[in-house]
């Protein structure tokens, strides 16, 4: 049993919110790198959820996840407070994001939820001493996260909304193309968020080559390859999300046999979503 020692909620907006949690798990804590993510069961009939890592302390023995609260097992995990347990806590997972080399100038992007990803890999980038340059977006003002947490280590930070109520007005790639337009020399970007975003990141890039890195949530059961539910199209090769990645070469990525795998499970999501509001009162 895991026991969560902080539960806060960063966005509440139309129906959707996303909750940070930090949960006491020290084995995981003493050897999870950023990049790396880790499967969570609320209960022991529970459905085995996988989360990457948004934070950790060594010292403490706590990780941070960050997961917004969209279907039955992320509400059954938002509806637990401060001083519940989780049963399992699996981790690390998966192949940590190759962060320790100064490549040099570095653009760390992420989207939504996604953002909360991104902070500790643009972390780990620039703890290597890479100049970063941080991209944080999200649709609407009421809906960026981590923005305080990106500004502070970053040399250069952008925020982009799609309704233009907080930074750029227009999607994260307005930004990126701009900066790639005005000739800036980058040497990689790391992106990560919805599945269309990553797509649109890695065809910007592409024509100029920048090596670009997505990290894929793609469906995941067992988390050690054993399933193949997590398989995703790389490079015309068949990969593993849950041990080849997370993280894949986004000029690579069969982006769209991606996003349709992500539908295939759509409607049963849909009951399971509705029988949860049956049970819990509409919420």
């Amino acid at each position: 049993m895991y026991e969560i020692v902080l539960k806060e909620t960063l966005a509440s907006v139309e129906g959707t919110t996303t909750t940070h949690m930090v949960i006491k798990a020290p084995d995981v804590a003493r050897v999870c790198k950023p990049g790396q993510f880790v499967i969570i069961r609320v209960n022991e009939t529970g459905e085995r959820i996988p989360l990457t890592v948004a934070d950790f302390n060594r010292e403490k023995g706590e990780v941070t996840i960050v997961f917004q609260e969209v279907g039955k097992s992320t509400k059954l995990l938002g509806s637990l407070e401060k001083g519940d347990f989780v049963e399992d806590f699996v981790g690390p997972l998966g192949k940590a994001t190759p962060a320790e080399k100064n490549y040099g100038t570095v653009v760390a992007i992420g989207g939504g939820c996604g953002s909360a990803i991104a902070y500790p890999v643009a972390r780990a980038f620039k703890e290597a001493g890479n100049y970063l340059i941080t991209i944080n977006g999200a649709r609407s003002m009421d809906l960026l996260i981590y923005r305080d947490e990106m500004e502070s280590i970053a040399d250069e930070a952008y925020v982009t909304t799609d309704d233009g109520t907080c930074g750029t007005h227009g999607f994260v790639t307005n930004v990126l193309g701009d900066l790639i337009q005005a000739g800036r020399q980058i040497d990689i970007v790391f992106a990560v968020g919805p599945v269309p975003m990553m797509k649109f990141v890695a065809k910007t890039t592409e024509g100029k080559g920048i090596h670009t890195i997505v990290s894929l949530n793609s469906i995941m059961v067992d988390g050690t390859g054993m399933c193949g539910a997590c398989r995703v199209n790389v490079g015309g090769q068949m990969k593993f999300s849950c041990v080849d990645g997370p993280e894949f070469d986004g000029h690579q990525v069969d982006f769209d046999e991606l996003m349709a795998r992500l539908g295939a499970y759509r409607d049963k999501e849909a009951i399971s979503n509705e029988k949860w509001a049956q049970e819990h009162g509409g919420k």
